[in-house]
């Protein structure tokens, strides 16, 4: 079956299964564009990626469709060990909600050769989406990502701590979720995340404040760190 027939066939089913009520409410809770959803529920589209099974070149083409699920059944069906770092970066500048950069950051690109290059590209790009694909991406790295060394971490906490200022609620939530995520799965990293915590709490800006606070009230009590 060629990549057109799949697409093809993958096209027709989100047509018949679109649910227009499902559709409302995705954009009414994920900022997702009426006109770029369907309404298929995500336990659906696992259902269609898993039959579906792992194919590159339909990746590619599911994506340039452009829907939230044709964009998601990209993520899921894409295989990591043939996307760029231009692949990465061009899909990235594509996102425009953050339920798809959820997504394909830890369905997909956690699992990419290029995943920390472009941790520290996007982290630094002020656009919404880039820079919280950026933040996401060490969130999935650290639940996902059990060779990477340390010092990876270390330095992901210092974009944490630099970008905690961002007045913008999906970039500073991402970097909460990121921040506890290494914290979980690096215990040896702990005080580390606890002291970025703390001197963000003690912060005079109200964004760091909101950075620090959750991190502080789930690790506080388990490290001396900054006392």
């Amino acid at each position: 079956m060629t990549t057109y027939t799949k697409l093809a066939e993958i096209l027709d089913t989100l047509d018949e299964e679109a649910d227009p009520e499902a559709r409302q409410a995705m954009g009414d809770q994920y900022g997702i564009h009426a006109g770029s959803s369907y309404g298929v529920p995500m336990r659906r589209l696992l259902e269609i990626a898993k039959a579906t099974g792992i194919d590159h070149d339909l990746a590619l083409a599911l994506w340039d469709q452009g829907s939230y699920e044709a964009q998601t059944l990209a993520a899921m069906v894409d295989d990591p060990g043939q996307v760029t770092r231009d692949q990465m970066q061009r899909w990235c500048e594509d996102f425009d909600n953050w339920a798809v950069v959820d997504t394909v950051c830890f369905r997909l690109f956690d699992k990419c050769t290029h995943a920390w290059t472009m941790v520290d590209c996007w982290v630094a790009d002020d656009r919404l989406f880039v820079r919280r694909a950026g933040f996401a991406l060490i969130w999935a790295l650290a639940l996902h990502d059990r060779a990477a060394p340390d010092h990876q971490f270390l330095k992901a906490l210092d974009y944490a701590q630099a970008a905690s200022r961002d007045q913008r609620p999906l970039v500073g939530k991402s970097i909460t979720m990121a921040m506890r995520a290494i914290a979980t799965k690096r215990p040896t990293l702990l005080t580390d995340v606890v002291t970025i915590a703390n001197r963000l709490c003690d912060d005079g800006d109200p964004a760091a404040r909101r950075v620090g606070r959750p991190i502080q009230r789930s690790f506080g009590t388990r490290t001396s760190a900054g006392k």
